[in-house]
């Protein structure tokens, strides 16, 4: 049995972590390391104490068609980058990873476009991260990005 790589490794507890999902359009999964030692992990789901799209039966955003990436002000969750930002403290989070690993909630499979939004981004931005790996699919395949690509590309948040 050949030995899991390390950025693999940590791709596979987002994945699992993401099964915590409630969201009924997709699952993300998110942990956050530093110096190979995991500081926090999050996944997508409403508030504490509230009730999840998967509790009510429905999802708000599904029942107005909007498209994945928009008017995530009428969404009930926290995404996954925040609540791993939200349980970790900063002097943890300042040069930081964050992996990230999502699932399509119809179908479970892996999705190819993990990406974090552009109110993620300023999360992970300001939380002092580093580096964001994402998972793409089930071969192993993942993208790393520079998070200061993100301050330098100020437009494109």
């Amino acid at each position: 049995m050949e030995r899991r790589d390390k950025i693999n490794y940590y791709l596979d507890i987002a994945q699992t972590v993401c099964e915590r999902s409630t969201c009924m359009r997709r699952h993300y999964g998110a942990i956050i390391v530093k110096a190979d030692e995991i500081i926090s992990t999050g996944y997508n789901g409403a508030p504490r104490g509230r009730k999840n799209c998967m509790d009510l039966g429905y999802c708000k955003r599904e029942e107005l068609k909007i498209p994945s990436g928009q008017r995530y002000e009428l969404c009930r969750s926290v995404h996954a980058e925040a609540n791993a930002i939200i349980s970790a403290s900063r002097r943890d989070t300042l040069g930081a990873t964050m992996y990230l690993a999502g699932r399509d909630a119809k179908t479970g499979a892996l999705l190819t476009d993990t990406t974090s939004c552009s109110m993620c981004r300023r999360h992970i931005i300001n939380a002092g991260i580093s580096t964001v790996i994402n998972r793409l699919g089930d071969n192993g395949e993942y993208e790393v990005i520079d998070v200061q690509q993100w301050i330098d590309e100020d437009d494109s948040l």
